[in-house]
């Protein structure tokens, strides 16, 4: 009972942490194309931002990366035979690749702040659909558990990955054209 209570928790805190990376790359965007605003404007919305910025990351996001990651740990030492699973493993490796992403994140939100990120807009668009792929990876490879199956997977994220770049590619375009029009 105790390994379904952990289960749990660890599900709250993994729906916590994603939503969290969503939005801060949202941030970050909108941080970005503040750039572009009059000088008033910015003068009122980057402050505002890394205020945003900073709370996300500070009280929910990285807290919830840590809950996460230690009900996780403690549902392997409360089920070590997981380890014997090959999926467990390739589980681990995209949680290590989310990992990574969240650590990019908060890199970011230091060079947002000393005004160094070099990123762009569209930039930040595609970043933030990297989270989603491997959240998607993730869910794939927990609920279908078979090596076949997740080859499949790996494919289908790989056209998913295709088709988000189109889909954000013709966004820019429609936004591109909509400003033209005002």
């Amino acid at each position: 009972m105790l390994y379904l209570y952990v289960k749990a928790i660890h599900i709250i805190f993994v729906i916590c942490w994603m939503a969290g990376l969503f939005y801060i790359v949202r941030l970050f965007i909108y941080h970005i194309e503040a750039n572009d605003k009059t000088e008033v404007e910015r003068n009122i919305l980057k402050p505002q931002y890394e205020l945003m910025e900073s709370r996300l990351w500070n009280v929910i996001t990285t807290p919830a990366m840590v809950l996460s990651f230690l009900a996780g740990a403690y549902m392997l030492y409360l089920n070590p035979y997981l380890l014997d699973m090959n999926w467990m493993w390739v589980k681990i490796g995209f949680v290590i690749g989310l990992l990574v992403y969240h650590f990019i994140c908060q890199k970011m939100i230091s060079q947002l702040k000393q005004g160094t990120c070099k990123w762009t807009s569209m930039q930040l668009r595609m970043w933030n659909e990297v989270a989603t792929l491997l959240l998607f990876a993730i869910v794939f490879v927990v609920i279908l558990k078979s090596a076949l199956n997740w080859i499949y997977g790996l494919l289908g994220l790989f056209g998913i990955m295709i088709l988000l770049m189109i889909g954000i590619k013709a966004y820019k375009r429609y936004r591109l054209k909509r400003e033209e029009k005002h």
